[in-house]
């Protein structure tokens, strides 16, 4: 694979940044990536993994010279982020973000973005419930759908972007915004917020009750224990900035659960297996499309 761009600039070198890091590097995608964390204690262990080829603190001193801007930090905090490193963006210079929620991204950032630069939101739909520079692998896009928002960008900027992300091993897929947070907040908010409430049940049960979960935990209380183990602060930043279809999703999750109940209630066999068994296709077809 050749260079697609000169010089990249990821800032947040967590479980997303690092992974983009190691894919870019191993695919020879960029001739040089510098990495960016608020946090100096990143610093030693970003330099113990080998992660990029230049590290620092400072955004603004991270962005100069780069051809790809990558914000990778949780939603909240997007906006003073792209305020703050915008103006000191060369001319022609992409700036894209890795957010789960993209109608907040977009009212935050928006504000921010002057014509010198090209303003191009996406999402990889890749992660795990791990966090920090240790939890990067260069694999983690492969088959992997990136969801990317073309907006008012020129094609070729859009393509060549595309070309990037498709070189680590992504599946592009072009999105608008209202629809990229209904799509979400069904296929991974709700799934989240159902897991972390599930979990707290867990804890919420008597002392010896309690410790009996924990002990015979079956797979699918397990499962639910991966998920509710990801990020706290990134998870908050999602649900309060795609609460209209996160709500949406739950009143409908709501409906479907008391339909659930009622025919549990008065041992209605028949709904209870009709609805499994196509919820079992969901599954299957999941499976098929390599997404498992």
């Amino acid at each position: 694979m050749s260079v697609i761009y000169d010089k990249i600039a990821i800032i947040g070198v967590g479980l997303i940044g690092a992974s983009i890091a190691l894919g870019a590097r191993r695919a020879g995608l960029a001739g040089h990536v510098v990495g960016c964390d608020a946090d100096p204690a990143v610093a030693p262990e970003v330099d113990r993994l080998g992660l990029v080829d230049s590290f620092t603190t400072d955004a603004v001193e991270a962005v100069a010279d780069a051809d790809l801007v990558i914000m990778a930090v949780p939603v909240g905090v997007l906006g003073d982020l792209a305020a703050a490193i915008i103006p000191a963006m060369k001319e022609g210079a992409v700036l894209t973000d890795t957010g789960s929620t993209k109608r907040s991204v977009i009212r935050d950032v928006d504000p921010h973005v002057s014509g010198h630069i090209h303003w191009l939101p996406s999402h990889p739909l890749a992660g795990t419930e791990h966090s920090g520079p240790a939890a990067g692998f260069a694999k983690l896009f492969e088959g992997r759908f990136w969801l990317i928002l073309p907006r008012e960008v020129p094609e070729e900027v859009v393509a060549r972007f595309e070309q990037f992300v498709s070189g680590m091993g992504s599946v592009c897929e072009r999105m608008d915004a209202d629809y990229h947070d209904k799509v979400l907040a069904l296929t991974s908010h709700l799934p989240h917020l159902i897991a972390y409430t599930i979990v707290a049940t867990a804890v919420d049960l008597e002392s010896q009750l309690k410790n009996d979960v924990i002990r015979f935990s079956a797979s699918g209380f397990r499962d639910f224990t991966r998920i509710a183990a990801s990020d706290p602060v990134m998870w908050r930043d999602v649900f309060i900035n795609n609460d209209e279809a996160v709500l949406e999703m739950l009143q409908r999750f709501s409906e479907d659960l008391s339909y659930l109940q009622r025919a549990i209630r008065w041992g209605e066999k028949d709904k209870l297996e009709t609805l499994f068994s196509r919820t079992r296709e969901i599954r299957r077809s999941i499976i098929d499309a390599g997404q498992s």
